[in-house]
């Protein structure tokens, strides 16, 4: 009898709880190489490809494109090649394989697990198994199952968000991709070969169909669903839908970024005592074009050095905190695919040029999808800048360990009574919201306030 070796979902990146399968690149009864590509997961972080752990035959592959496969849940199986060379069981393939561990093979202590601390030395951390802290926006949790769905449908384009990004970065137009995937999912591969042929280049036309030649000699008229009102022929007040018709929406289950930022939003919610304070900080005395985002960076520095309590990170279970020398700012980036909080590192010693040039990298890096996990982890403060949409002060989501995050509004010119009279000053809303089981009332207004100081200076 064949000796069948099942492959479980590694960890693909600290503690992440689940990946959900973009591409397989082989099929079952297909030989693989060890270490060839098995097939492309897509995390809450970015699309990593999984290596083949053996040489030999794939007898079956647990999950199609588009399934949610939580760590440690069966990816695939294979006949190992009984004459060909395999990786020793233990040795390290670049992720954290097999099965959960169960009470019978119990994990090494690492309950005094020694760390390096900011200031030198060391610290002992209480380290619990498949707990993360290095996510989109903060922790999750593992499991053992595994989500069948469809790839999500929009625009009439039904595509996983990797697949979406990648076609965004290839400038791929999605809506004009032949799809190959079962149930028409556009695939990785499908926006490969569009790219590299140019059929589906964004910004280009395409010719009408035949059918609508000397339709220039003729307006066509749109042809709309009836259109929908609340009101009867007689004037009297109806129901826009009868109650047995379903809705024309279809429940979408949330993966990759979106996914995890459900979970992580929820539980700061259920952790975070928060506590939000507002301002305007007058930038009436600002000498000629300076840029915005460089200054609201160094404010926020600024007040960082002024008032450590909200540069910090808070153990709401040890009731412990830890006060950070440095500045690492965690950068609100908005996408299709939903929110990531990449670092900004080190900006207290970063100068305007330097802000602005790491900023773009990380920007950039997010959009295609190319940002390493390590960038996504470990801010100290974070910084929602929500008035580049819209909007003034908010309550932005502390999510824990940090302890606090910044929200900048959008910008106005307001009329500001002045000795003497009236003038006409830009200002800037600022919203502070902090966890005030970490810091007091008094240290978050302080911070405030340290920050407009920065804010009003000319340079």
């Amino acid at each position: 009898m064949a000796d069948i070796k099942t492959f479980y979902l590694p960890d693909l990146g600290e503690g992440l709880p689940d990946a959900t399968v973009v591409e397989w690149h082989v099929k079952v009864g297909d030989n693989i190489k060890l270490d060839a590509p098995l097939c492309s997961m897509e995390t809450a972080k970015a699309v990593v490809d999984v290596p083949s752990p053996y040489t030999g035959k794939v007898v079956k592959l647990h999950g199609a494109e588009g399934d949610i496969i939580e760590t440690g849940a069966a990816l695939a199986d294979f006949e190992p090649d009984p004459n060909a060379k395999q990786r020793a069981e233990a040795a390290s393939t670049g992720h954290h394989h097999g099965p959960k561990k169960s009470g019978d093979n119990p994990a090494p202590d690492d309950s005094q697990k020694v760390v390096a601390s900011d200031d030198g030395g060391e610290i002992q951390e209480t380290v619990q198994a498949r707990e993360d802290e290095g996510t989109v926006v903060g922790a999750m949790v593992s499991g053992s199952h595994v989500h069948v769905e469809q790839a999500a449908n929009v625009g009439g384009v039904k595509a996983v968000p990797a697949v979406r990004a990648l076609a965004r970065k290839l400038k791929v137009d999605l809506g004009r991709v032949r799809p190959s995937g079962a149930d028409g999912v556009v695939t990785l591969k499908d926006v490969k070969e569009a790219a590299a042929n140019g059929s589906a280049t964004l910004g280009t036309t395409t010719r009408p169909p035949a059918g609508d030649a000397g339709r220039h000699l003729a307006p066509q008229l749109p042809q709309g669903e009836p259109s929908r009102t609340s009101v009867s022929l007689a004037g009297k007040p109806v129901r826009t839908a009868p109650p047995s018709q379903q809705a024309s929406g279809q429940p979408e289950q949330l993966k990759g970024v979106r996914r995890n930022m459900a979970r992580v939003m929820a539980d700061a919610h259920a952790q975070v005592v928060p506590t939000t304070l507002v301002d305007d900080a007058d930038l009436h005395a600002w000498i000629g074009k300076q840029d915005i985002t460089a200054r609201l960076i160094r404010a926020i520095v600024f007040a960082c050095k002024t008032v450590p309590a909200l540069n910090a990170w808070f153990d709401g279970k040890n009731l412990s905190r830890t006060l950070h020398p440095h500045v690492d700012i965690g950068i609100a980036v908005d996408t299709d695919d939903g929110l990531f909080v990449p670092a900004l590192r080190n900006a207290d010693v970063l100068d305007g040029a330097g802000i602005r040039a790491a900023i773009k990298r990380l920007r950039s890096q997010v959009e295609d999808r190319s940002i390493p996990a390590s960038e996504l982890s470990g801010y100290t403060i974070s910084l929602s800048n929500f008035g580049m949409f819209a909007g003034r002060y908010a309550t932005p989501v502390v999510v824990p360990p940090t302890v606090a995050i910044i929200g900048a509004g959008k910008l106005s010119h307001d009329v500001v009574a002045v000795i003497g009279g009236i003038e006409v000053h830009r200002r800037m809303p600022l919203s502070v919201t902090f966890d005030h089981r970490a810091a007091t009332g008094g240290e978050a207004a302080r911070f405030l306030k340290a920050m407009l100081d920065d804010l009003s200076l000319p340079n």
